[in-house]
């Protein structure tokens, strides 16, 4: 299964690698491949001060988790997305929050879900009739009716 991570599930990793969503980034190997727009690395670095200060962890400190977190999510230039697909995802966008059009155009390009813990964003794409979003307590219940199938 594909899945597009967007910057909110990794910033919550960041500040809590033991969680069910550092979990799932973490040891979902080969059942669950991330992807991420390069976008992502951006906002995260926007957000060292506010990761320091809410972890109470140095930047450096902030720098190597990131690294940890994201070393195995696939990240996708925005460059290899359609101009048409980059329409269409700031349509979807604009009235939610256009810092997502990425992992949206994203999510459309690899036509995969797209994995958020924003509800805000998950209502508005609703709205506007994009259903391929996934919540984490729904990833984790597939990650874990997979290793049970492959357990047999």
């Amino acid at each position: 299964m594909k899945i597009v991570v967007d910057t909110n599930i990794v910033f919550s990793a960041i500040l809590n690698s033991d969680s069910k969503i550092g979990d799932l980034l973490l040891n979902s190997g080969k059942l669950i491949d991330f992807y991420t727009a390069e976008y992502l690395r951006y906002e995260i670095g926007n957000q060292y001060d506010k990761l320091s200060k809410i972890s109470k962890q140095s930047l450096d400190t902030i720098a190597k988790t990131e690294y940890y977190i994201t070393k195995g999510i696939n990240f996708i230039s925005e460059e290899q997305i359609a101009e048409n697909t980059w329409h269409s995802a700031y349509n979807l966008v604009k009235e939610v929050d256009l810092d997502d059009i990425a992992f949206v155009a994203l999510s459309k390009h690899l036509k995969c879900k797209l994995w958020t813990g924003d509800s805000n964003l998950i209502r508005g794409l609703n709205k506007k009739g994009f259903m391929n979003t996934i919540i984490t307590e729904e990833l984790f219940a597939y990650r874990t009716n997979l290793e049970n199938k492959l357990k047999k």
